[in-house]
């Protein structure tokens, strides 16, 4: 049987195992040729035969010259395409292709709009000291709110003075957005006033972990790197929460980069013992809450960032599944790991939420 042979007398065999090796011994050489990379030296020119053998020193393999030869052409398109890949500026927030979605265009599901029957209480009880009132759960402060008992506003304002007045003990807030949060407040009085009920968050402040954009806001991520990083776009689950009259009153600390509960600024506090910390990466969204300086708050996980930092607070936290939530506006650690969520005083609470950011 006659043996074909191509490429300066290479057995396909080996014309394969070359091609192999170029795409191989192109990770290993990029080190050498590195410094040369942002040069306009020609690109036929950069990787040559000695080049390719001082790589293969490295990797202690050897070649002879056929392969080399069959490689050199492969190499520098290679290091071509990486050339223009990095002439390439992608922002965090644009994603890899890496989901196939089966669904013909156009498509839409049916989706269930109305409000759920979360068997509220049918009456609740407003305290002597109003400022308990930062302790009771979503589920009745929307009873509270609906019923005119309480006012947004007046909430809001509880809660601002609380941020304000713990903060400096717990490190679990980035950005006050006062202004924004009575806005909002206001804004939802009147509507429930006029009969424009939206449902179970209308009314009730929250905070964001700061890995969250709010447009004009900073998003810092947690990072001295990025302390004047303001987004240009607001998150789609604060858009969400924005619908459902939910009011923003704080972007809350996380650790850098979503690890662990040390940001730029401290580590943030575990509110049942402030000399421990409150664990992360959601450090500031589980100390917020269960310090009773927010109603709820949204925090993110993807690996343990939620479910750790609740447990540590003594509240509790909801890890969707992932996609459940969109993450159009969050920073990115994990494309097909992260997930965002509620953390809340109850298991309703987090139903509560969930339903609100959803889909």
């Amino acid at each position: 049987m006659k043996t074909v042979r191509l490429y300066s007398g290479l057995t396909p065999g080996r014309k394969n195992f070359s091609f192999f090796c170029a795409g191989f011994l192109f990770a290993v050489f990029i080190m050498l040729i590195l410094s040369g990379c942002g040069s306009k030296e020609s690109n036929q020119s950069i990787i040559t035969k000695e080049v390719v053998r001082s790589a293969a020193i490295l990797s202690d393999l050897a070649f002879d010259d056929a392969e080399i030869d069959s490689m050199l052409d492969g190499l520098n398109a290679y290091r071509s395409s990486y050339q223009s890949m990095r002439n390439v500026s992608l922002s965090n927030d644009v994603p890899p292709a890496f989901i196939f979605s089966p669904v013909p265009p156009g498509y839409r599901a049916d989706i269930y709009t109305g409000i759920p029957d979360y068997g509220l209480p049918a009456k609740v009880s407003i305290p002597e000291n109003r400022e308990e009132l930062c302790f009771y759960p979503v589920s009745e402060l929307s009873v509270l709110l609906r019923t005119g008992q309480i006012t947004s506003e007046e909430l809001t304002r509880l809660y601002i003075n609380r941020l304000k007045e713990y903060d400096p003990v717990l490190h679990c807030v980035v950005t006050l957005l006062e202004d924004r949060a009575l806005a909002q407040a206001k804004k939802a009085d009147r509507e429930i006033r006029a009969g424009k009920y939206r449902g179970p968050l209308h009314g009730i402040p929250y905070g964001v972990k700061d890995l969250l954009d709010v447009e004009g806001v900073p998003s810092t991520w947690g990072s001295r790197l990025y302390e004047k990083q303001i987004a240009g776009h607001t998150a789609a689950i604060v858009q969400r929460l924005d619908s459902a009259g939910a009011v923003l009153v704080a972007k809350l600390s996380l650790g850098e980069f979503a690890m662990g509960d040390v940001w730029f600024k401290d580590m943030t506090r575990n509110p049942w013992n402030p000399a421990t910390g409150s664990s992360g990466s959601s450090a500031g969204s589980a100390s917020a809450t269960a310090a009773g300086l927010v109603g709820f708050a949204i925090g993110s996980e993807t690996w343990g960032s939620i479910v750790s930092p609740s447990t540590v607070c003594g509240v509790t936290g909801l890890r969707p599944t992932f996609g459940r939530v969109p993450r159009t506006g969050a920073m990115t650690l994990s494309w097909t790991m992260d997930k965002l969520g509620p953390i809340a005083r109850t298991a309703l609470d987090c139903a509560i939420i969930l339903a609100a950011i959803n889909g």
